[in-house]
């Protein structure tokens, strides 16, 4: 989802690495190559979009992390500019880590984590007014040490917003032997913060790790919002990303109330039900007041697979996040996607039976369905098919009532037995004749659903030129589908040192 390149943020030889892999998406924003994993600093300044993101230009490694910058007036064509932040000689000589960007008056400042050594500790920078050009404030680290008195599984990633005349930050954390945490803070100048106590504890430390919602032993990339009625139980979102020594886990959040210095939870949710594969979101309001979001599209192939190509890590389509019904989260893809079709190479309505129905080819494709499942009905999507079925992708929505069970198949998703092939599920809302909106975007290996406003995103490497078959089936399922050809607007060479 990128135009142009900044010159020499990467060496030719990534470039030509990355250029050469089939996996690599066409449509998504990816770095120019090396690493890619956070999305950072999200804003919207002048008309322009500005999307930073954690960055290893070196090696496709989580190593001495940067902030990587990139600008788009559309939210979809973007252009790197110089990298905003790099390690130097203090708090952050080992990385500088995730954060946010908020206006102290008319100053832009970045509240992100410096790494050193095996702690991060926030640190600031403030910025030109193009936000260009970056200056780390001399008194970093701006809070010395997590809070005493406490053993913490982790303190780092933050949530900063004023609140009348001070500014609070979340902090995400865990308290070992209890579960994840936001530690709160308050400031009146960005740099000198009192400790407010714990907005919320989770209780990972007695809950099943596998569990599709389970809140973790730490909360990364906290971020805290209000949305819809001020007057639902459900008024206040807290999205966190479960992780536990080392292992990123899902994204959830809370919907509840924010009041004084607790947040009181109505209920816990799953942000995507791909797990994973949309790691580490951050949202903001844009300069139309609509709360939009980006997450990670973590690799499901190994590590060693992704050196070889050259980068790793993919970011989300822009989505737009607005309160649904039941108090959860409606999200779907921000209407500037459009933009990125093509030509129409679908537009069919049936009835679907037993047998599969192909619909349509292609690796780079905008699908959308409206279908009408009957009572106990089951319909599947495949999509990256070969033509011998020896690789394919399904999606199958199993209807009972009002809700139906969106799973994710992949056990033959990719001859190659080394990429993650987890299934994934979950619940998603349908109407009284069982009526369903279901949009898929594929861009090679990175596949994002959604389905009756609810996300499924994946990550899928097929190893035949072949796969590209999209087919549907479902007895007695009435399906009205459109489909185009996605445009790409990937990078060129012109990046290379």
């Amino acid at each position: 989802m990128t135009m142009t390149s900044c010159p020499a943020l990467v060496s030719a030889e990534l470039l030509a690495l990355a250029a050469e892999d089939p996996h690599r998406p066409v449509f998504h924003f990816t770095a120019p190559a090396g690493w890619l994993n956070d999305p950072n600093g999200l804003t919207q300044r002048g008309g322009e979009y500005h999307l930073f993101y954690q960055f290893n230009p070196d090696a496709p490694v989580h190593h001495r992390i940067q902030w990587g910058h990139a600008v788009s007036t559309d939210l979809v064509t973007w252009r790197d500019v110089p990298v905003a932040l790099t390690p130097t000689e203090g708090p952050d000589v080992d990385g500088c880590w995730s954060g946010v960007l908020v206006y102290d008056g008319d100053v832009p400042t970045i509240v992100y984590s410096g790494r050193h050594g095996d702690r991060e500790l926030p640190c600031i920078a403030t910025g030109s007014d193009d936000l260009l050009v970056w200056t780390k404030d001399a008194g970093n680290p701006v809070i010395a040490a997590p809070p005493e008195g406490l053993e913490v599984t982790a303190f780092r990633d933050h949530s900063v917003w004023r609140e009348g005349d001070v500014w609070r930050q979340l902090i995400g954390s865990g308290i070992r032997g209890q579960g994840g945490t936001a530690f709160l803070y308050e400031s009146l100048d960005l740099r000198s913060w009192t400790y407010l106590g714990p907005l919320l504890v989770g209780d990972g430390a007695g809950s099943d790790p596998a569990a599709p919602d389970w809140t973790g032993t730490m909360w990364e990339c906290v971020d805290l919002f209000a949305l819809g009625d001020a007057d639902s139980a459900h008024r206040d979102i807290l999205v966190f990303s479960a992780w536990n020594e080392g292992i990123t886990h899902h994204p959830l959040y809370w919907s509840g109330r924010y009041e004084g210095e607790r947040f009181t939870p109505a209920a816990l949710h799953r942000l995507d039900l791909g797990g994973r594969y949309f790691y580490a979101p951050q949202s903001f309001l844009d300069e139309s007041g609509r709360r939009v979001m980006f997450g990670w599209l973590q690799e499901g192939r190994s590590d060693a697979a992704a050196v070889a190509a050259g980068w790793s890590g993919v970011m989300s389509l822009p989505r737009l996040v607005t309160p649904a019904p039941d108090g959860s989260l409606h999200q779907r893809p921000a209407p500037e996607v459009d933009a990125l079709r093509a030509a129409e190479v679908a537009d069919r309505a049936l009835t679907l039976g037993a047998e599969e129905t192909e619909v349509a080819r292609g690796d780079e494709l905008d699908i959308e369905a409206r279908l009408t499942i009957p009572e106990g009905g089951v319909v599947a999507i495949v999509v990256r098919a070969s033509d011998d079925d020896a690789e394919r992708t399904v999606l199958r929505l199993r209807r009972t009532g009002d809700r139906a069970e969106l799973s994710l198949d992949r056990s033959r998703s990719s001859l190659n037995g080394d990429v993650d092939v987890t299934p994934r599920s979950g619940e998603v809302p349908v109407d009284a004749e069982g009526a369903v909106e279901v949009r898929v975007l594929v861009d090679h290996s990175a596949v994002e659903v959604f389905a009756g406003g609810v996300p499924l995103t994946t990550r899928v490497y097929p190893t035949r030129a072949d796969a590209l078959g999209i087919r549907l089936s479902g007895e007695g399922v009435a399906v009205h589908l459109r489909a185009w050809s996605m445009r790409s607007v990937a990078r060129g060479a012109e990046g290379a040192e």
